[in-house]
């Protein structure tokens, strides 16, 4: 069971991270093992050809994995992110995005998921990324 809900982690990113409001990262759906992000692109996120850029798809596999660990941990801010390795596997097109995340593994003091990210209604991925989040002790 979820220590954060959907909502519970939307506020939390809007409230916590204002900065990056703008991106329009929403949370879509959640459970023990995973969770489903939408992200509508906009003009500043493409590189020239019309692809989405890489680092916004980074940011979007960022804030997935980030979220999927609160969802099981609770609202801790300084959980920070360890690792990311990114593949990007075909041309984003720019619109809605759409990742999915999964738990892979959930100690103490170190968690690791993949995120798949789709492009608009496509079922083969644009970009695929595992990363590790430091998780800080309990005091």
């Amino acid at each position: 069971m979820t220590v954060m809900t959907r909502t519970m982690l939307q506020e939390f990113l809007n409230r916590e991270f204002p900065e990056i409001e703008h991106m329009g990262f929403e949370v879509a759906a959640v459970d023990d093992s995973s969770i489903t992000m939408q992200m509508k692109t906009s003009a500043k996120d493409l590189r020239p050809g019309g692809t989405v850029s890489g680092p916004t798809l980074m940011s979007f596999a960022d804030v997935t994995m980030y979220l999927l660990l609160l969802a099981q941990i609770g609202p801790v801010a300084l959980a920070v992110t360890t690792n990311l390795n990114i593949n990007f596997l075909n041309k984003p097109n720019p619109g809605k995005l759409r990742a999915e995340g999964r738990l892979l593994k959930h100690g103490k003091l170190l968690a690791t998921g993949d995120v798949s990210i789709f492009s608009n209604d496509d079922t083969k991925p644009v970009a695929h990324a595992t990363l590790t989040y430091a998780i800080p002790p309990q005091k």
